[in-house]
């Protein structure tokens, strides 16, 4: 992997982590295009990425990240439990569906997801306005929906928000709680990773990592930043529409 490949990855790692669009499915068809191998060190060069992101999301609600805020990272706790337990159990399996045709499909149906979603939900009747107010039994349930994001191509971010959507929250909110679900579910999977490919570190293009890590942190703090704000004024339909956009523009190519 060169420089170039690596900010192309970091970047789409960046803007896509946090949107409910997949970020695993783009750098899959992002990888095939800019002809990277899918190896041990580009797994190992995912890690440096995905711990970018990561602090990104962290230095935007540093905030939050305090013993004060205990109660609130029980519940994150409670919504990461789900996701954790299935995809040990069931870790293999999921390893085979990495794939441009299922990852294409699940855009698609993803995108009608948000789309119905959306036509039915009402903002007025959200009664969760604040992160802090989301109970365990809500959190529970957005842990559950984070279950099918196991499944390349669904995202992380776009279940946990629906799921947020369905159990009452309001749309800042439940974008609010992805964010932060994201903290111990990406620091899981970056620490199984970082344990399981740490020798091939030694065989890296150093100037490449680094690079692509800055294009990742950049990104993905100016990316959470927008996202608030285009949050505030419009629906998720637009996400909804360019999933499925993208899922059959996949499938043409196959």
């Amino acid at each position: 992997m060169d420089i170039f490949q690596a900010i192309i990855i970091g970047i789409i790692e960046g803007f896509t982590e946090f949107l409910p669009i997949s970020s695993t499915g783009h750098m899959i068809v992002a990888s095939e295009f800019l002809g990277v191998s899918q190896d041990a060190l580009t797994k190992a060069y995912e890690v440096i990425i995905q711990f970018a992101a990561i602090l990104a999301v962290m230095l935007i609600y540093k905030e939050k990240i305090t013993f004060k805020q205990i109660d609130l990272w029980q519940k994150l706790f409670v919504a990461f439990l789900p996701l954790a337990i299935v995809g040990y159990i069931f870790k293999d399996y999921i390893k085979t569906l990495f794939t441009v045709e299922i990852v294409a499909w699940m855009f698609i149906i993803g995108g009608f997801v948000f789309l119905i979603v959306e036509y039915f939900y009402e903002e007025k009747k959200a009664h969760v306005t604040h992160v802090e107010k989301v109970n365990y039994k809500q959190a529970f349930w957005v842990g559950i929906a984070q279950i099918f994001s196991l499944i390349p191509g669904t995202s992380r971010a776009g279940a946990t928000i629906i799921g947020g959507l369905l159990v009452g929250l309001d749309r800042k909110t439940s974008m609010e709680f992805s964010f932060l679900l994201a903290i111990p579910v990406m620091a899981a999977v970056t620490g199984y990773d970082l344990l399981k490919y740490y020798q091939d570190f030694t065989d890296a293009n150093w100037g490449a990592f680094i690079a692509g890590f800055i294009a990742a942190f950049v990104v993905a703090y100016l990316t959470i930043k927008l996202f608030l704000a285009f949050i505030q004024r419009f629906t998720f339909v637009a996400f909804g529409i360019y999933r499925i956009l993208f899922g059959v523009i996949l499938l043409t190519m196959i």
